[in-house]
């Protein structure tokens, strides 16, 4: 199994800047992707940036220019840089792994993983 443990949310003011942390551990083969969501109450969730294994980054239209996505091939662990926040920033932010896992002896899987989600407000 994988295990997510995320850090770095909390509340500041419009303007500001937050560093999300996430962490996998477990039995990881390799990791394909890791990103970062986010969800209001009463919407979808929605993908706020995404980091493949090569590299290669995608940003949801809001948040180009302000956040950078980044990540730690040797730590299992991705980061979420966020300047220039607004208050319509505020969310739950969840951490997303597709990671390779053996499921049984010479036998892989492609799953996905969630963490636990971190709270981030941003006042006005």
């Amino acid at each position: 199994q994988v295990q997510l443990v995320e850090s770095g949310g909390g509340l500041v003011q419009a303007g500001g800047s937050l560093r999300l942390s996430c962490a996998a551990s477990g039995s990881i083969f390799s990791i394909n992707s890791m990103g970062w969501y986010r969800q209001v109450p009463g919407k979808q969730r929605e993908l706020v940036a995404a980091i493949i294994s090569g590299g290669s980054t995608n940003y949801a239209d809001s948040v180009k220019g302000r956040f950078t996505i980044s990540r730690d091939n040797a730590k299992n662990t991705v980061y979420l840089q966020m300047n220039s926040l607004k208050p319509e920033d505020t969310a739950v932010y969840y951490c997303n792994v597709r990671a390779v896992v053996a499921v049984a002896p010479s036998i892989l899987g492609e799953y996905d993983y969630w963490g636990q989600g971190t709270q981030v407000t941003v006042s006005s």
